[in-house]
C-alpha cells in the first residue's frame, strides 16, 4: 500500500491523504479520482513537503482512491506555479489548481463525436433551401447546427437532407491531432529594427532559460511579425508557445493572421469553445501535440508538456487582471511561469504599464524598442479639440472641426473611427417631471439604457429591465429623459449627420464571440463600414488600411475618480485608439475632443512626449510609494446585511496588527456600496515594497471569525478600487 497526498478540487479543503494501491502508477502531478464522504471528485497527487495536511490519518484509516486517470501528469513546474499563485494572491490552491483542469470531459478516454457530411446523392425533391444547402456546404463536415449556420438554412433543412441521403453521418474522433504551423510557411521581410528585436528573442528561445523581455514598439511597429519569429524558432525546436491576448474579440483576427504566416491556425482557448473544443484543446495541450496556443488569461494554467516560450501581447491591458475568483494578474503570473518553466517570455505592447516599466528600467526586462512604423506607414497627427472654444450644436456631441473631417474622409472613401469608452446609449436615464433616477436594484449603479435593445442594463451585475412607458415614481408618461452619451448615441448622431454612411457599432455587446469578431473585421476589410463607432475594445490589435481618420469624443472621461492609474490608463487608451489611424500607405489624422486641454496626459498625447509623461507618473508614484515602489492590498467584505458587513469591517479594522512599513486605511463603504446585492466595504493596505504583506494579512485574517454570510475577500496588487 502506498500513501498518496491529494490535493481535490474543492476550495474548502487542504490536501487529503488516500490510499493508492501498488498497480497505480502513482507520482506526484498524477489525476486521480478520489471519494469525498458520498461524492466522488476529481484531484491531483501533490509532494506533502509542498502542500502539509492539516490533520495526519493513519494508514489504517485511509480510503483507497478510485482510478487514475490515463492523461499526463502535471509538471512539476505547473505544481510550484499554482504553488506560488495561492501564497501570493492568498488564494485556495484548490481554486487555483481548477484553472488547470478546466474540462473534466478531458480526462476520459478516447470519444467520437457524429458529424454529416454532403454525398453524391441527389435528394428526391429539390428545393431552393437545400439547393442552397447543398452549395453552401461543399466539402465542409460538421454537426447539424453548424452545418445549418454555414448554410444559413433551419436544422430542418439539413436533417431532411439527411433522411434523403444527400448527407451522410461519419463517426469522428473528437481528439484529431492538430495539423503543425510550418516556422518556414511565408517568412516575412523584416526591417533592420525589426530583425535586431527578432534576433534576440530567437537567441532566447535557443538558450533555453528564462529572459524577461518589454517589446516596446510604436503602433503599426510590427511587433507581432517580431515575435512571429522566436514562435518559429520554437516550432523548429519541438517546443509548445503561448500566445496570451487581452480580449477574446481578438483571437478570431489574430488567428487569421497567424495562419498567413504559419499556414495553420494555432490552437484557440478562450470561454466561447464548445465542450469537445476545449477537451481536444487541453488533451493536445497536454500531449504536447499543440504547437501553439493562443488564448485568453485563463490558457496560462493549462498544463503544457514542452513550453518553450511565453508571449503576452498588448501586455498593459488591465483585462489581464482577474477581478473574480482567484484575483490574480495574467502578466505578472505569466512571468512566474516563464521563470519557473526556464523560458524566455515577450510582453509586447505600444504604451508599456509603469511596473513592466520600472522592471526594464532596472534591468531586469530586457527592452527591445521598434521605433517606427513598418514600411511606408507613418505616425498620425493628432490635433486637439478644445470643447470650451469649439463646442458641439445643441443636443450634439461631436464638434465641428470634427464633423467637418467626417465628411472629407467620407468623400475621399476612407474609413473613420470614433472612440468613446461608454458602451449603450445613455449612461443614466432620469424623469425630466420629478428627477426619479434608473438605479440597479442589486448595485450601486446606474442603469445604462441600451436602445439597440431596448433595455435598461446594469454593467456591474447584468440585471436587465424593460424601459418603462411611465416613470415609476411620479407615473408620468413619456417624461423619461437619456442624459449623456454612450457610442450608441454617438451611432445615432453620425446617422443624422451622414444618412449615406454606413455605420457599425464595435463593443464588447456587438463583437461578444470570436465570430461576430471577425465578421465585423471582413466588413472593414471589404469597405462595408464607413464609420466605426466603439469603445476601448477597438483599441488594441486591429489593423484597417484604409482607416485614416480617429476622433476621440471625451477624452477626459477616464481622467477623475481618483485612480492612481488614472492618467496612465488615458494615455495608453487613447494613445492606442490613435494609432489605428494611418497603419498603411495613406495618412492618418486624431481629433481628440477635450474640456482640459492643459492636462498633462492631453499635452502629452498632443506633443508626442510619451518619454516625460511616464517619467513624471513614475516619480508621483515613487513619492507616494505606490506600485511599483510601495505595495497595495484590498481587503473587501460583503454581506446581504449592511449591519453584518460593517461591523465586520470595524472588527477587522480594529485588529489591525502595528508593523513597520505597514499602514491599514478605513474600513469605509466601497464606492460600489451594494454589488449583486451584497452590501460592500472596503479596507486598503499600504506597504513598503520590501514587506512580505501577504505573510502579514494571512496571519491578521487567520486569527478572525466572522459570521457565516459575510465574505472576506483578499486582493493583493488591485487594479479596481470600486
Amino acid at each position: 500500500m502506498a500513501r498518496a497526498h491529494v490535493l481535490l478540487l474543492n476550495p474548502a479543503l487542504g490536501p487529503l491523504d488516500y490510499r493508492a494501491d501498488r498497480e497505480h502508477a502513482i507520482e506526484p502531478g498524477s489525476i486521480v479520482l478520489a471519494p469525498l464522504g458520498p461524492r466522488q471528485i476529481v484531484g491531483v497527487v501533490w509532494e506533502e513537503d509542498s502542500l502539509p495536511s492539516d490533520n495526519q490519518v493513519g494508514d489504517n484509516r485511509l480510503r483507497p482512491l478510485l482510478a487514475v486517470y490515463d492523461v499526463p501528469p502535471i509538471a512539476a513546474p505547473l505544481r510550484r506555479l499554482i504553488e506560488w499563485t495561492a501564497d501570493y494572491y492568498l488564494a485556495p490552491p484548490a481554486a487555483v489548481l481548477r484553472m488547470a483542469l478546466p474540462s473534466s470531459s478531458a480526462l476520459d478516454g478516447a470519444r467520437t463525436v457524429t458529424e454529416y457530411r454532403l454525398t453524391h446523392a441527389t435528394p428526391d425533391r429539390m428545393t431552393p433551401q437545400r439547393e442552397q444547402a447543398i452549395e453552401r456546404i461543399g466539402i465542409r463536415q460538421g454537426l447539424i447546427r453548424e452545418l445549418a449556420t454555414i448554410a444559413d438554412v433551419s436544422e430542418a433543412v439539413i436533417r431532411g437532407l439527411v433522411k434523403s441521403g444527400a448527407i451522410e453521418a461519419v463517426a469522428v474522433s473528437i481528439d484529431t491531432p492538430w495539423a503543425r504551423p510550418d516556422p518556414d510557411h511565408a517568412v516575412p521581410d523584416l526591417s533592420d529594427e525589426q530583425q535586431l528585436a527578432a534576433g534576440l528573442l530567437i537567441d532566447a528561445v535557443q538558450a533555453r532559460d528564462f529572459h524577461p523581455f518589454l517589446l516596446d514598439g510604436v503602433t503599426g511597429s510590427g511587433k507581432t511579425e517580431v515575435y512571429f519569429e522566436a514562435i518559429a524558432q520554437a516550432l523548429r525546436q519541438g517546443r509548445q508557445t503561448l500566445v496570451l491576448l487581452p480580449e477574446i474579440a481578438l483571437t478570431e483576427p489574430f488567428l487569421k493572421r497567424f495562419e498567413a504566416r504559419f499556414g495553420e491556425r494555432p490552437v484557440a482557448w478562450h470561454s466561447e469553445l464548445r465542450q469537445s473544443q476545449r477537451r481536444r484543446a487541453w488533451r493536445s495541450i497536454a500531449t504536447g501535440d499543440a504547437c501553439v496556443v493562443v488564448g485568453a488569461r485563463s490558457a496560462l494554467f493549462l498544463p503544457y508538456r514542452n513550453l518553450g516560450l511565453i508571449v503576452v501581447d498588448e501586455a498593459h491591458e488591465t483585462s489581464f487582471k482577474q477581478e473574480d475568483g482567484v484575483l490574480y494578474h495574467a502578466r505578472d503570473v505569466a512571468v512566474m511561469r516563464a521563470k519557473l518553466e526556464s523560458i524566455p517570455i515577450a510582453l509586447a505592447s505600444a504604451t508599456p504599464a509603469i511596473e513592466t516599466r520600472q522592471q526594464a528600467a532596472i534591468g531586469r526586462y530586457t527592452e527591445l524598442k521598434l521605433t517606427a512604423r513598418h514600411g511606408t506607414a507613418e505616425m498620425p497627427d493628432i490635433s486637439l479639440i478644445d470643447l470650451l472654444e469649439d463646442p458641439p450644436a445643441r443636443g450634439r456631441w461631436i464638434a465641428p472641426t470634427l464633423v467637418k473631417a467626417l465628411a472629407d474622409t467620407l468623400e475621399r472613401r476612407e474609413q473613420s473611427l470614433l472612440f468613446l469608452n461608454r458602451r449603450g446609449f445613455a449612461p443614466l436615464t432620469l424623469c425630466r417631471h420629478c428627477g426619479h433616477r434608473f438605479q440597479c436594484p442589486n448595485c450601486t449603479a446606474w442603469m445604462v439604457e441600451h436602445r439597440l435593445i431596448s433595455r435598461l442594463q446594469c454593467h456591474h451585475c447584468g440585471h436587465i429591465e424593460a424601459p418603462p412607458r411611465l416613470c415609476p415614481e411620479c407615473k408620468t408618461e413619456d417624461s423619461l429623459v437619456a442624459c449623456g452619451p454612450g457610442v450608441e448615441r454617438i451611432a445615432d448622431e453620425v446617422k443624422v449627420l451622414f444618412p449615406e454612411a454606413h455605420i457599425a457599432i464595435a463593443t464588447s455587446d456587438t463583437l461578444s464571440t470570436p465570430a461576430r469578431a471577425a465578421e465585423f473585421v471582413e466588413r472593414m476589410e471589404a469597405g462595408d463600414i464607413d464609420v466605426v463607432v466603439g469603445t476601448q475594445l477597438v483599441t488594441k490589435g486591429y489593423h484597417f488600411p484604409n482607416l485614416t481618420l480617429v476622433g476621440v469624443i471625451d477624452a477626459d472621461l477616464g481622467l477623475s475618480g481618483g485612480d492612481l492609474r488614472a492618467a496612465e490608463r488615458s494615455f495608453q487608451q487613447i494613445a492606442q485608439v490613435a494609432g489605428r489611424a494611418g497603419r498603411a500607405e495613406k495618412p492618418g489624422h486624431v481629433y481628440v475632443q477635450t474640456r482640459e486641454p492643459k492636462a498633462p496626459v492631453i499635452q502629452a498625447l498632443l506633443s508626442g512626449d510619451s518619454v516625460s509623461f511616464y517619467a513624471a507618473e513614475t516619480e508621483a508614484r515613487r513619492m507616494a510609494e505606490a506600485p511599483p515602489f510601495g505595495r497595495y492590498a484590498a481587503i473587501i467584505i460583503s454581506s446581504e446585511h449592511a449591519d453584518q458587513a460593517a461591523e465586520t469591517a470595524r472588527h477587522i479594522g480594529r485588529t489591525a496588527p502595528e508593523v513597520d512599513g505597514m499602514h491599514v486605511y478605513g474600513p469605509a463603504p466601497a464606492p460600489l456600496a451594494m454589488l449583486r446585492g451584497r452590501h460592500r466595504q472596503r479596507l486598503l493596505v499600504h506597504a513598503r515594497r520590501s514587506l512580505d504583506v501577504q505573510n502579514v494579512i494571512r496571519e491578521w485574517l487567520g486569527a478572525l471569525t466572522w459570521p457565516r454570510g459575510v465574505r472576506v475577500a483578499v486582493d493583493v496588487d488591485p487594479y479596481s478600487f470600486l
